[in-house]
């Protein structure tokens, strides 16, 4: 790629000789010629359709090698040099191909005060550590995979695995993470794609699994997981392709930890039966979650719509620690993953139901008032509780609907409780 080099700037047709490879490099090199301890560089850009995936691959490698970013976001280049200067940076970079053709794009660079690197000082020598760049082995990404990992040996699991991470981000993780294991990973919709053209990333409907649940009949695999969008939430598929409920996988996970659980108020008695009261409910949403986990210093966490937490140190969502867990004791107990869950199947569970109301409240206070000798509780919406069901009736956060769950210790009398409190509503 060095013929991109040109005597005084950086050029070339986009994605044929200037690729994201080619900008994370190019980062890491400036900060690297610019022989300083954290230095600061300004960046801006033109409004070519590829200066954007640019810019996230020049950031990411000025970030690799400690340097600080200053994003002046879209800019003329006469702004990027007046940056450099105002801002008392050691240098900038202008991503632009200036007058060349769409296809085009590339690199200015100067130093400080806005002075510029060119042939005769100081491109050349960028070019050379460009060339010869290190291998970077200390990236962010490898630092995360080493922390999700050291709990475990991969090498150990013998299984074949579905995982679909709907052309979202976690996709960027997936082939780092089990190359060095005996995992058989079938990985579907890999591609980073903004349009998402196999299906929504959104694993909660169910639509939106059935590629994976056919694959992994097809295929004859032991269990998929697919991801949302944000790779902040994961679901599971048995080796039959159905799905394993999020509580059903936390109440699995809390029984082999022996530590105290904290769920949301969505999700199935069975995980505070198992946990014999060692428990704590919770609303909905991440931000409450997390902070009652520190508050009162509370190992694991999780959520009905596939958010699994982990306090250890911090407090944040730990997908992979789930996987692994789950493949962990398939491998010690010699079962498959429905073999596993099938005790904690104890209860008939409804999955949340939408309902669009004009008032709100006056419904939750109309069932809230039919329900009243039940055990309520108030902490999210209503949930009322009764020997042989529960049903939670809850505003959505993100929408204009009311969600309903309901919980029976029968499908009959799931069944009927559904149509009683849906013709209440």
């Amino acid at each position: 790629m060095s013929n991109i080099f040109k005597a005084y700037d950086i050029r070339g047709v986009y994605k044929k000789e200037i690729t994201k490879e080619t900008a994370y490099n190019l980062g890491r090199a400036f900060v690297l010629f610019l022989k300083k301890e954290h230095p600061k560089i300004v960046v801006g850009r033109d409004f070519r359709a590829s200066s954007p995936q640019l810019f996230n691959s020049l950031k990411e490698g000025i970030l690799a090698e400690k340097g600080i970013l200053y994003d002046i976001e879209l800019s003329t280049t006469p702004m990027l040099y007046f940056a450099s200067c105002f801002l008392k940076t050691d240098g900038g970079i202008m991503i632009t191909a200036s007058h060349n053709p769409k296809e085009y794009n590339g690199f200015k660079i100067v130093g400080k005060n806005a002075s510029p690197i060119s042939e005769k000082t100081g491109l050349l020598e960028i070019k050379h550590i460009f060339d010869n760049l290190p291998q970077k082995e200390n990236s962010l990404k490898a630092e995360y995979i080493k922390h999700i990992t050291k709990d475990f040996n991969l090498k150990d699991f013998n299984f074949k695995i579905g995982i679909d991470t709907a052309n979202s981000v976690s996709g960027i993780l997936i082939d780092d993470l089990f190359k060095k294991t005996n995992l058989k990973v079938y990985h579907i919709n890999k591609e980073l794609d903004p349009d998402f053209p196999s299906h929504d990333p959104d694993p909660l409907q169910e639509k939106n699994l059935e590629q994976l649940s056919d694959l992994i009949k097809k295929e004859s695999l032991d269990l998929g997981v697919a991801f949302d969008g944000d790779g902040d939430r994961i679901v599971f598929l048995d080796e039959q392709g159905k799905i394993i409920s999020s509580d059903i996988v936390l109440a699995i996970i809390g029984d082999l930890l022996k530590e105290k659980v904290l769920y949301d108020l969505r999700c199935s008695n069975i995980i505070n039966e198992v946990m014999e009261g060692n428990t704590e409910v919770s609303r909905v949403g991440h931000s409450f979650i997390k902070q009652i986990m520190k508050e009162k210093n509370i190992y694991l966490g999780g959520e009905y719509s596939g958010h699994f937490y982990l306090n250890n140190k911090h407090c944040y969502e730990a997908p992979f620690f789930i996987l692994f867990k789950l493949l962990e004791q398939m491998q010690i107990a010699s079962k498959k993953l429905s073999e596993i869950a099938k005790p904690y199947q104890k209860y008939f569970h409804s999955g949340e139901i939408n309902f669009k109301v004009d008032n709100t409240n006056q419904v939750i206070k109309r069932i809230k008032e039919k329900y009243k000798h039940g055990k309520i509780t108030q902490v999210d919406g209503i949930r009322i509780d009764f020997n042989d069901f529960w049903f939670l009736l809850r505003a959505s956060n993100t929408e204009p609907v009311l969600r309903l769950i309901i919980e029976a210790k029968t499908k009959e009398l799931l069944e009927a409780k559904l149509k009683e409190i849906k013709a209440l509503i």
